[in-house]
Formats: structure tokens, C-alpha cells, sequence
């Protein structure tokens, strides 16, 4: 007879809280052993050395493990592999040497859902759904880890849903942001190239400048999106990169931008790219130049499902947790892949005000969430693991 749902999370989190210290030593092997994304093979071989059962290879360098009843469909829980290409500057004993750092949490994610998965193979025989826990490689660049995954092994191994726990140093310690719907923009980057006519500096007459075309493509773009999109909808357009020319008394043939769009609706996106094409095209023709704009279409929007929320909104409390205010984000996360596949939920787990946190943001060089994070993201963990079995079970 299958336990109740207050049951089942008891025992997961008495199981996290043995499994506490182990997966703390190896959030510091883990740590000081970094690894960029797609060369993540010995921070895999850590984890799989760690894991319970045997796990397979997916999608390179990632791994697929899962715990519980041989049949059934499971349910998937992520974590990342892959660290960044930034000089660590923590001070922490457990640092990493070189130009590799954990400064997103990566390494804190994957100790908990070792200690998630270590504590659910201890009850194996009262889960509700075999645990599948998926170790992604690859998600902090493009392409993305977890699209290889959805057009892969995890497609075939078809989980019920598919969940996430996140640190964030905006968030307070304690809390755990849980909102249905969108909770994380899509991401697309654009790439403008304008062709005019060179010519020496002090016959402009003679060219047509590309530089100032390009000038006023930047500029018309942050207006027009301000304008033609509605302020009600949060929409973000970057222009992070400007190139032209190499000299300073002539006027070349080419200059070049590179940007990226945000939004947290699926048909702004598309509004949005329409949008720089037609000022890409209007303006530089205006300029006597050419301009032409490629994308790179990168993750959708990540929705939250509502059934799954809801519960482990509900649970949060029998783990020592609360849930946040609603916070949203423009930020983007390659985990909305999932949602391809299966209904997804991720939580954000606040770090701001634990015991020796200095607040430092997601990727910064100092950024070192407390070892008492693994304990707490492996903590929501469970909760959304119990919450989408009991959900999705009352739902089919």
C-alpha cells in the first residue's frame, strides 16, 4: 500500500540528514575540481562513484540514475556538471586553482541530489515513482546540455516530470521562491551586420557610414522596444557587443553588433525579433547602408507547472522551509527545454543572510553558498519529488 505523502517526505528528509556530511565532502571535491561544460568526465565519475545504484552515460558526459520500483514512470530531478570559465576568488579552503569556479551553484545542486538520491534508496520499496536523477552536462553554454538530453536519453526514458532546485543570493535564507507559470525569459541572440560604402575620413560625402548607421540602430532599438512592446510584459533587449572600423580617419565597409532578447511570454518573443529586423532594415537603409540581422535561438521560456507548485508549496513547512513573495526573473535557464518533454518546476532557494554569507551574485568570482545549502536544496528536492508524484498522481 503505497505511504501518504506527509510520510514519504519524513523519511526522504530523515534520509537527507544522514546523508548530510557525506554531501557536503563532496560538494568540496566537487568545488575544487571544476570542470567547463562538455569536459565534465571526472565531475561525473564523482558523482556516479557516490550514487547508490549504477548510472548510464546520456547525452556525453551526463548521467541518468535512477532509484526505486523497476516499473513506473519516473520522476526526473536535475542537477548541472559544468562550472565557468572565472578565476575563483572565495578565499574558501576548499577552492578551485585555474580559470574554472562553481559560481552558480552547480556544485551545490549536485551533492544534494546525490544525498536526495542516497536517502531515497534507503525507502526505495515506498516511493510513489521511481526517482530519476539526471546530472546535466552542459548548461551554461550553448549548445545546451539539457536539449541534448530532451532529444535523447531522457526522451526515452519518458519521466513523469521533470524538477529543479536552484541557490539564489537575492532570495532570503529560509525561503524558496515557488511560483506557477512563467518564472524565467526565454533567451534568443542577434547578431546585426551593416555593409556601407568606405571612404576616407574627411570625404564622409563620398562613403556611407556603417558606424553611424549601426549607431542609430542601437539606439532606435532600445526606444522602439520601449514603445511597440507592452510595458505590462516584461521584455528585455542587451546590445553587448559593438564592432567597426580600425582606424580613426576612415570610414570602413562593415560594422557589427551582437545582443541578446528577453521575455517572459512566448508571442513577445516573437514580437521582439520582428521588431529588430524591421529597425535593422529601416534605419540602415535611412543611412544609404544595408543591414541585415541573424538570431540564435536559444531557451524558451521556463513555465512552472501549477498542480506541482501548489503542492510543494504546501509542503514546504514540514521541511523547515517558507515560501518566498513572488519573484520572477528575466534570466534564462536551459532546464525550460524539459518542459518539451514533461511538466517541469523549479525552485529558487534563497541564500541571502545565511550564517557567513557574504551576498555576491549568480557567476561573481566571490560567490560561495553555505555548505548548508546542500541540505536545503536537497531539502526542496524532495519536497517538489513528493509534490509532483502526489499531484500528477491525483491528476491521471
Amino acid at each position: 500500500m503505497p505511504r501518504s505523502t506527509d510520510v514519504v517526505l519524513e523519511r526522504l528528509l530523515e534520509g537527507i540528514e544522514r546523508e548530510s556530511p557525506r554531501a557536503v565532502e563532496l560538494r568540496h571535491r566537487l568545488h575544487s575540481g571544476p570542470e567547463l561544460a562538455g569536459a565534465e568526465k571526472r565531475t561525473a565519475a564523482m558523482v556516479a562513484a557516490e550514487l547508490p545504484v549504477a548510472s548510464e552515460t546520456a547525452a556525453a558526459t551526463g548521467l541518468l540514475a535512477r532509484v526505486g520500483p523497476a516499473d513506473g514512470t519516473p520522476i526526473a530531478v536535475r542537477a548541472e556538471l559544468d562550472g565557468l570559465p572565472v578565476r575563483e576568488r572565495t578565499g574558501a579552503a576548499f577552492s578551485a586553482s585555474g580559470e574554472t569556479m562553481h559560481a552558480c551553484g552547480h556544485d551545490v545542486h549536485m551533492a544534494a541530489l546525490v544525498a536526495l538520491a542516497r536517502a531515497a534508496y534507503s525507502i526505495e520499496e515506498d516511493l510513489p515513482a521511481p526517482l530519476l536523477a539526471v546530472f546535466q552536462p552542459s548548461e551554461e553554454v550553448h549548445p545546451s546540455g539539457a536539449k541534448a538530453l530532451v532529444e535523447g536519453a531522457l526522451a526515452d526514458a519518458a519521466p513523469k516530470a521533470v524538477l529543479a532546485a536552484h541557490v539564489h543570493p537575492e532570495l532570503p535564507w529560509g525561503e524558496v521562491a515557488l511560483d506557477p507559470g512563467a518564472v524565467n525569459a526565454s533567451f534568443d541572440g542577434f547578431e546585426i551586420v551593416v555593409e556601407g560604402e568606405p571612404s576616407h575620413g574627411a570625404y564622409p560625402h563620398l562613403g556611407r557610414d556603417p558606424i553611424l548607421a549601426l549607431a542609430q540602430v542601437v539606439v532606435a532599438l532600445h526606444a522602439q522596444v520601449a514603445r511597440r512592446m507592452d510595458p505590462m510584459h516584461p521584455t528585455v533587449l542587451t546590445v553587448g557587443v559593438v564592432e567597426g572600423g580600425s582606424t580613426e580617419n576612415v570610414i570602413p565597409e562593415r560594422a557589427s553588433a551582437r545582443g541578446a532578447l528577453r521575455s517572459l511570454r512566448a508571442e513577445d518573443r516573437l514580437a521582439l525579433r520582428e521588431l529588430v529586423e524591421e529597425v535593422v532594415t529601416g534605419v540602415t537603409a535611412a543611412h544609404g547602408c544595408r543591414g541585415g540581422v541573424s538570431f540564435v535561438a536559444g531557451e524558451p521560456v521556463l513555465e512552472n507547472d501549477p498542480r506541482i507548485v501548489a503542492e510543494a508549496c504546501g509542503l514546504l513547512a514540514s521541511a523547515g522551509l517558507a515560501p518566498a513573495p513572488e519573484w520572477r526573473s528575466c534570466g534564462s535557464d536551459d532546464f525550460a527545454f524539459f518542459g518539451a518533454l514533461a511538466p517541469v518546476a523549479m525552485a529558487f532557494v534563497g541564500l541571502d543572510g545565511a550564517a557567513g554569507f557574504r551576498s555576491r551574485p549568480l557567476h561573481h568570482p566571490e560567490l560561495l553558498p553555505p555548505d548548508e545549502a546542500v541540505d536545503a536544496i536537497a531539502r526542496v528536492q524532495a519536497v517538489l519529488y513528493v509534490a509532483a508524484a502526489h499531484s500528477l498522481r491525483q491528476a491521471d
